[in-house]
């Protein structure tokens, strides 16, 4: 069978770097949901050429097998060989979950969207935290190739930025206390994952081991002041209650005596199963529509909103990067600069080191008759933000940090802007200012 005539697959995404707490979860949701079955690639032996894969359920691996570098891509050996594996699945019946573990650096959106395209059902993406882990991954600026989790020999992600696009990308987030070898979580630790996605359904699911692929990212790191060419963050949100029944049971239902009333399915599981809508969370990766956190101050950990109409000054601004980049475990945005006026500019920085990259047009730089062209969503958001004189042209930047020094990173940002008379010179002025972005921005 195939296409329309194919059984429904319900498949959940579960991944993270913190493998062990991955890991948990994955088994956690293979006891909680029989007869679940769960799919792994293992990406640690691209080197050797081929990338491993597991499928496996409660009591065991159920087969094995290798996929063969892709350009020499692992990842892209990886999105080759699970569509084919879900079809496999879904054909043969009887899985009332497929759950697809991916390796440490896996990025959850790509994978997303190619099963969507593959015509599945991505009903939950989940990434597995120990939260006790976070700020050390956050302040790890390591480049993943260092500790053996490259995807790709072109791969240039760090440990910080990947972590964090893992995490802002799931609306579930598993948390996974007191893991062996790991010290033990404090309300810091819970106050900073929480004001970093303070959307997201966190779902506690214990201590439990089981089975897995890859190794976890490594811990600590200082953070540097390098600054780079940038990758899309953001997150997306929403979840509903509902779930995919298999024939005479519902998913996660454990079973009871006859008679007895179903077990009602656990949270983790509910979780898995409440529905994920990819183009919304594609639209939300957007820097023009993302949900940034809001104003928090709580167990030593503060976010900052700052929020201006003034463009920045590009030397400035280009001068302060690196105080700026180290003044919070992780900061995002978007902002403009007076010589490029007409170019929304993406602001995503995590373990010292800041990517910066050109977003596409401010929609007021757009004639009217291309409006019909930009996606709802980002007309909806420009219009909440719309100011008489310069449109959705502005600073919104985003700061989250433990000790984060909130009056000084105020003063410095404030002093990147254009001054009174800068400013009252106007736009053909200010594109004569000299500019230290080219380079960082390849224009």
């Amino acid at each position: 069978m195939s296409g329309p005539d194919r059984p429904a697959l319900p498949v959940v995404i579960v991944g993270g770097l913190h493998a062990e707490a991955r890991r948990a979860t994955v088994a956690r949701l293979l006891a909680d949901v029989p007869g679940s079955v769960v799919l792994h690639h293992d990406l640690a032996t691209a080197a050797a050429g081929t990338v491993v894969r597991t499928v496996r359920d409660a009591t065991g691996i159920l087969s094995a097998g290798e996929a063969p570098l892709v350009n020499d891509c692992a990842c892209c050996a990886l999105r080759e060989d699970l569509v084919p594996e879900l079809v496999r699945l879904a054909d043969a019946g009887g899985t009332p979950l497929a759950v697809v573990e991916l390796w440490d650096s896996v990025e959850p959106k790509a994978m997303a969207e190619v099963m969507t395209a593959g015509g599945f059902t991505v009903t939950g993406v989940i990434t597995a935290v120990d939260p006790a882990l976070v700020l050390p991954y956050l302040g790890n600026g390591d480049d993943l190739a260092e500790g053996g989790l490259a995807a790709a020999a072109t791969d240039q992600r760090t440990v910080a930025d990947t972590f964090a696009r893992q995490l802002e990308y799931a609306p579930v987030l598993a948390l996974a206390d007191n893991l062996p070898g790991s010290p033990e979580a404090d309300d810091e630790d819970r106050e900073l994952l929480a004001q970093l996605h303070p959307t997201a359904r966190r779902v506690p699911v214990g201590s439990g081991g089981g089975h897995g692929g890859g190794q976890g990212g490594g811990q600590g790191g200082g953070q540097g002041g390098g600054h780079s060419g940038g990758h899309g963050d953001g997150h997306s949100g929403g979840h509903g209650d509902g779930h995919s029944s298999a024939p005479g049971s519902a998913p996660g239902n454990t079973p009871t005596a006859p008679g007895s009333p179903p077990t009602p399915p656990s949270e983790l599981a509910r979780a898995a199963l409440a529905g994920f809508d990819v183009e919304a969370a594609a639209a939300a990766q957007h820097p023009a529509c993302a949900l940034l956190p809001a104003e928090a101050d709580a167990h030593g950990v503060t976010t900052l909103v700052w929020h201006r109409r003034r463009p920045f000054h590009p030397g400035r601004l280009y001068a302060a990067l690196e105080d700026l980049t180290c003044a919070a475990a992780r900061s995002r945005g978007r902002f403009w600069l007076a010589d490029k006026a007409d170019t929304l500019l993406h602001w995503d920085a995590a373990g010292g080191a800041l990517c910066v990259e050109g977003a596409g047009p401010w929609l007021a730089s757009l004639p009217d008759a291309a409006w019909d062209l930009v996606p709802p969503v980002r007309r909806a958001a420009a219009a909440l933000d719309w100011h008489p004189e310069h449109g959705d042209r502005c600073q919104h930047l985003v700061f989250t940090s433990p000790g984060l020094d909130r009056d000084g990173l105020e003063r410095l940002l404030e002093s990147c802007l254009l001054t009174d008379a800068e400013y009252a010179a106007g736009r053909a002025a200010w594109e004569r200012l000299p500019s230290g972005f080219d380079t960082l921005l390849e224009v």
